[in-house]
């Protein structure tokens, strides 16, 4: 039986801490204000983040609103069930490093209860 993964979840504008593991971006877009060297990522796994068309209509909509919240985390997780190459090679990557210990999914949006890092570690933890 597999041990259960730790993946945690942080706002990339927080500063890395010693229980953080290895860190990787999920984000499309690199955030503004944050250098690569203070980022301290393992990875940045664009493939692993919501589509364009997808991530603009979140928030495009009422982003704070339930309907819009579980419209987007379906929406999502169908893009991550019929994930490509692309976003299975990164998964690989997040999987041999969550194996290895802790790992932690960086977002840069404001919420922090609902953004594409909270639903793919949602969807990480129920495949």
């Amino acid at each position: 039986m597999a041990l259960p993964l730790t993946i945690a979840v942080k706002r990339i504008h927080e500063p890395a801490g010693p229980g953080d593991g290895m860190r990787f971006l999920v984000d499309r877009l690199w955030p503004r204000g944050v250098s690569k060297e203070k980022a301290a990522l393992a990875a940045w796994l664009k493939p692993l983040s919501p589509s364009d068309g997808l991530r603009k209509r979140y928030h495009g909509e009422t982003a704070d609103s339930d309907e819009a919240w579980d419209a987007f985390r379906l929406d999502y997780f169908a893009e991550l069930d019929a994930g490509g190459d692309e976003m299975k090679a990164a998964l690989f990557t997040l999987d041999a490093a969550a194996e290895a210990g802790p790992v932690t999914l960086l977002y840069a949006a404001k919420n922090e209860e609902r953004n594409n890092a909270v639903a793919l570690r949602e969807w990480l933890e129920r495949r």
